[in-house]
């Protein structure tokens, strides 16, 4: 399943790459340069065996992301939104006990409203696959799942700044979930989930 879905979207992506030029206008590709804050919903399962107070947590983080998106019509778009790994820290009740990277690249279909207007806002839905490494949780006792996929969805606007640059506003909630596993045994369930707050520039080609 993993495997199939990452191919979907490296295909969905050489598509866009193909199609360049292929619509109505002169610009149909459009590249961002987002700063993001990153919100978990910091929630997991109670530890097994331990007790209900006792839960696992992640980090806030501020990121830098770039996006490309493509315009199959005016209106009709995908993006497709890339970063580098990310460190979060991991705690247990508040106190930090480790660290672990992921990595979350997101495809997305949107629907631009008024695209030729001053400001015009879009809605937009599609997957998440995070993959999570170095995870450096009590000395490597516990241990994470290695990939995530999940729903993704966005709200959004851009403001025209220019012929070719906008401003962009954005808003993403994505899910991101792992079993938390020691000794081979899964002893809670992370939600990540994060709601991701973003500022940016395009630059529309």
């Amino acid at each position: 399943m993993r495997t199939t879905m990452l191919k979907l979207m490296i295909s969905a992506a050489a598509i866009m790459a193909v199609h360049g030029g292929a619509v109505a206008g002169d610009t149909p590709w459009l590249l961002r340069a987002r700063a993001i804050h990153l919100s978990p919903a910091d929630k997991s399962d109670p530890i097994a065996g331990v007790g209900a107070a006792d839960r696992i947590g992640v980090s806030s983080k501020n990121i830098a992301e770039v996006d490309i998106s493509y315009f199959f019509t005016p209106n009709l778009a995908a993006e497709l939104v890339l970063t580098y790994p990310q460190k979060h820290d991991v705690t247990l009740d508040g106190v930090k006990i480790g660290t672990f990277k992921h990595l979350p690249p997101t495809l997305l279909a949107q629907y631009h409203f008024m695209p030729d207007a001053a400001m015009h806002p879009y809605l937009g839905a599609g997957i998440n696959y995070t993959t999570m490494s170095r995870v450096d949780i009590l000395g490597g006792s516990v241990g994470l799942d290695h990939a995530s996929w999940g729903l993704a969805l966005q709200a959004g606007a851009d403001f025209k700044i220019s012929p070719n640059w906008t401003f962009n506003i954005d808003v993403k909630k994505v899910r991101i979930r792992s079993d938390v596993t020691s000794a081979g045994a899964t002893i809670s369930h992370i939600k990540v989930d994060p709601l991701l707050f973003a500022l940016g520039l395009g630059y529309r080609f």
